[in-house]
Parts: structure tokens; sequence; C-alpha cells
């Protein structure tokens, strides 16, 4: 009796094949579970609560929940890169908006502190964030204080310029006014050289403007370079206005300069320099008119975690291990 020998191609393409099929069976199996667990996550979204709110410790380290007639104090956190994560103009936004709601509606919020450590990002969220701000200090007549724990450039210091009073630790950095875009990269010359060829189909005048995959034309990033400057005069304006700085020094002398809490102390950038984050809330609790011998809270808001969140990541890692095992299972029989 003759057995049929399967060759070792055919026995990769299987081995392959089916774990392949086994993969894609597991997670069609896993379906139903993440739309159930989508569906009830619904009615957090459904009351309109985007984050979740943190007591955090006063001058004496209490962290305790008082009475919801208690006053506060609204700490808005500016850490990262602006525009990223849950640092957006619509993530500061709602921590605004919900800083009415829930237990701190009937006007709770008594005043705000800006804790920064940023080196800045998108001029988009930074000029909404601090417009939002200065809106929300104007509609509540609350003051606004920031406290610099670290890094406060360019888009941070832009934030801060909201702010009635910026205070920061001795080694804060703070400035960076300036505008930045691209860096723009150009592959011409190497496509060029090994003869690789580029098409881009456009309609519209200098719809293409800085192709890296062309030579670029004489003067084509004259829009741009216009758009930047516009972004640059405007935040300008912004520190000469919010800190009482002749624009002409901004321009002139301090440029897109970082500088150290003693410096940007002497140029007029922040008010108290070599300080520390109980001082700048003790300062603040005075100009609310807040006694910190009584009972007072210092909140947070933070964007809320979807609680199957932990789920859906435990389950692109178990993915990943499928991929990672199949690929090497086909990879190990094909070298047999």
């Amino acid at each position: 009796m003759k057995v049929a020998k399967e060759s070792i191609f055919i026995s990769a393409i299987r081995a392959f094949f089916n774990t392949l099929l086994g993969t894609f069976g597991v997670f069609v199996a896993l379906i139903p579970s993440i739309i159930l667990f989508a569906i009830l996550s619904t009615p957090d979204q459904k009351q309109g609560m985007k984050n979740k709110l943190e007591i955090l410790p006063d001058l004496n380290g209490n962290t305790k929940m008082l009475s919801l007639n208690t006053p506060a104090i609204l700490q808005l956190e500016v850490h990262g890169v602006i525009g990223t994560a849950h640092l957006t103009s619509k993530d500061v936004n709602f921590q605004l908006i919900e800083s009415r709601k829930g237990i701190l509606k009937n006007n709770r919020v008594k005043a705000v502190l800006l804790h920064i450590n940023s080196p800045g990002g998108a001029a988009t969220d930074s000029d909404d964030i601090f417009r939002n701000i200065l809106a929300y200090k104007e509609k509540f007549d609350v003051p606004v204080y920031a406290f610099v724990d670290g890094m406060c450039a360019s888009g941070g210091f832009f934030i801060a310029c909201a702010a009635d009073q910026i205070y920061t630790s001795p080694f804060s950095m703070i400035g960076s006014v300036g505008s930045l875009m691209g860096p723009f990269f150009n592959f011409y010359g190497a496509m060029e050289k090994y003869g690789v060829k580029s098409l881009t189909v456009t309609a519209g005048k200098d719809k293409d403007m800085m192709n890296p995959f062309r030579e670029w034309k004489q003067n084509e990033d004259a829009s741009i370079l216009k758009v930047n400057d516009y972004i640059y005069q405007k935040f300008v304006n912004i520190v000469a206005t919010a800190r009482n700085i002749d624009r002409d020094k901004i321009i002139n002398e301090y440029g897109a300069h970082v500088f150290d809490s003693d410096e940007a102390k002497d140029i007029g950038y922040i008010d108290v320099a070599n300080s520390s984050y109980e001082v700048a809330l003790q300062a603040l609790l005075e100009k609310a008119n807040i006694d910190e011998d009584k009972n007072y809270q210092v909140v947070s808001l933070y964007p809320k975690k979807l609680w199957y969140q932990p789920f859906l990541t435990q389950t692109k890692s178990i993915f990943k291990s499928f991929l990672k095992e199949m690929f090497f299972s086909s990879k190990y029989i094909n070298a047999e």
C-alpha cells in the first residue's frame, strides 16, 4: 500500500490558513462582546460628562470630599504637547464646562489655577485654550493664576498669558515666543539620481506647493511664510498686552529664546520667580477671598477612561501574538 506524502510547501500553506482561519474565528466571536461593551458605556455619554473629578490636596494635605457648598479651586493641568493626547482645546473646554456641573454646580468654583509644564504645541489649540480661559474668567468673574513647574514655552506660554499672575519654580524655563512650520524636506535630487518618477494630480493653483517629490519653484513658500508670520504677530501681540511688555523688545531682543525663572521675572514674562505650588495656591486663595483656615477644595477634572478599555488593549495584544505566531510558524515550516 502506497502512502502519498504531502509536500513541505503544501504543509506550510495548510498551516498558514489553519492559523489564519482560527485567528479570524476568535475575533468574530469577540465582536458581539465588544458591541455589548460599547452599548453599556453609552449612559455616561448621554449624561454628557466627559470627565471625572479628583480632589487634590489643599494646603494642609486634605483630600476628603466636603459639603457641596464648599468653595473650590479648579486646577487645569497643561502638561505635555498641546494639541495631543488629552491636551486639546476640546478637552480643556469640556473641563471648563463641566466645572459648573454636577457636584461643582451652583457657582462653587471661585478661581482657576493653571498648572503648566509644556514645551508648546499646536498654535490653534493654544489659542483656543487661551481664549476659552479668558471667556471663563470674564463670564464667572474668577481670578486665574498660573504655576509653572518645568517648561512654559511657546504654546504653553501662550496659554499662561490668560493668567492674572504667573508663578514659577526655581528651575522652570519660560518664553519661546515664536512660530514654526515644518521642517519641509525635498527628495527630488535623490529621486532623479535613482531614476524615480512622481506624478501628483491637482486642481487649483499651487495646490501641491512644497511637494517634496519635485523641484521646488522660486518663492512657492510665500503663502506659508505669510501664514506663519500672521500667527507670530498674533502671539507677540497677546504677550505684549497680557504681560505689558513693549512688542518691539519681544521681537528684537527676546525673540524665541527661553529664560530661566530670574530672567523671565526681570523682563516681565512672569510675576513671581523661584516660588512653589503652595505659595501660588495661597496667593490665589487670598485673591478669591477664600479663607485658607476654613474649608475649601482643590479639584481637577480628568478625561474618563472607558471601563472596557483594558479589555480592548488586551485583545489587541492577543491579536498581535496570534499574528506573530502565525507568521513564525509558516516561516519555520518553510525552512524545513
